[in-house]
């Protein structure tokens, strides 16, 4: 059977000739995440079950991994921003329609040219360089930290997430798609808000509604998606599979709690982290969206802390510009969500746990003083 070629380059021309390679070849690959410690990237090669590694000096076979079917042509982790990544298996036919279905929902009178500037490793960045190779689209290679000066030399078209959208000017693409963490509420006329993950092969929803050919359902308040670019499989097991409004049982549960309005699709947060207070339900998503709009907020996120009366009580971390505002935190989580949102503990921190894409590290917010 096929093995697993992880490819071990920095986000540029070498990569991309690399990635070119490998589907040339039919070879299925993976693609290392360069800034990890040595541990941990050994770690991430053996529990994504790469065979070999490929860099500057050539081909390295390894003691260890999986073998990977045919049909396979990408392996990924996920963010791991819920608990422990896991390696997600996508078939070739799946990473083409992802690249042909965004190709087709964002381009302009000409083929877009993409600035990659977010780390292949995850799949909002490897779908850049996808579009490229896998559809009609070219990339512009430039310093990935001067999106600016991608735009001026003919970049149109670019992915970011939320911490890039608030450090760049980036009025000079064509279309922006954001993706990772929740998105601010004021938005660039040209920015689109995107949904996805890595099992959907990148962003399924554009702006709060699913891509042509993508079916999305809320199933007991939890999204579902049925999508031609949606995984196969983990590797350490199959495609967990649900019945759905039409009765097939070939829809996939995403973990995110939701609603479906017709065409409209609104996402609460993960089903994992709803904070249940005093007999109410608070998603974390939602008070940090309303605790950002206020100023001196430079960064927030909310948690749930088990507590003898409330079951759980709302504490917000706060990075703040020095200064202390708990009155005001708590008058506008009534004013926005309820009495039941108002956080009975403020926590001023340092920062906020993120991963590289921007999601907030969940599992790390309960020790964070």
């Amino acid at each position: 059977m096929p093995s697993l070629l992880a490819l071990d380059f920095e986000l540029g021309p070498e990569l991309e000739r690399a990635i070119r390679d490998a589907v040339d070849s039919s070879v299925a690959f993976c693609v290392v995440d360069r800034r990890t410690s040595p541990r941990r990237r050994i770690e991430e090669l053996e529990r994504l079950g790469a065979t070999a590694v490929r860099d500057h000096d050539g081909v390295t076979q390894l003691a260890s991994g999986a073998p990977v079917d045919e049909e396979i042509g990408l392996v990924m982790l996920t963010s791991g921003s819920s608990g422990e990544p896991k390696a997600v298996e996508l078939t070739w036919a799946a990473l083409r329609a992802s690249a042909e279905l965004t190709q087709s929902t964002v381009r302009g009178d000409t083929a877009p040219v993409w600035m990659p500037c977010l780390p292949a490793c995850h799949i909002g960045g490897l779908a850049v360089i996808l579009r490229a190779v896998l559809s009609d689209a070219s990339l512009h290679w430039g310093d990935g930290e001067d999106l600016e000066a991608a735009a001026a030399h003919g970049a149109t078209h670019v992915s970011v997430v939320r911490t890039q959208l608030a450090r760049h000017d980036v009025s000079g693409f064509h279309t922006v798609l954001l993706g990772g963490a929740r998105p601010p509420t004021a938005l660039p006329e040209n920015v689109i808000t995107t949904w996805g993950m890595t099992e959907t092969g990148s962003g399924v929803v554009y702006d709060g509604v699913a891509l042509p050919g993508v079916d999305v359902a809320s199933v007991d308040d939890e999204i579902c998606v049925r999508t031609p670019t949606l995984f196969r499989s983990y590797r350490s097991g199959p495609r967990p599979n649900v019945l759905g409004p039409d009765g097939r049982d070939d829809w996939f549960p995403t973990g995110d709690a939701g609603a479906v309005d017709g065409q409209r699709v609104s996402v609460k947060g993960r089903l994992g982290f709803v904070i249940n207070t005093g007999g109410e339900k608070l998603w974390p998503e939602e008070l940090e969206a309303a605790l950002a709009t206020l100023d001196g907020v430079r960064d927030v996120a909310v948690t749930g802390v088990e507590d003898v009366e409330w079951g759980q009580r709302v504490v917000a971390l706060v990075v703040s510009d020095g200064t202390e505002f708990d009155e005001r935190i708590r008058g506008v989580a009534e004013e926005r969500i309820g009495p039941w949102a108002k956080p009975k503990e403020i926590r001023y921190v340092a920062a906020i746990p993120r991963t590289t894409n921007g999601k907030i590290q969940r599992n790390a917010l309960g020790n964070l003083h």
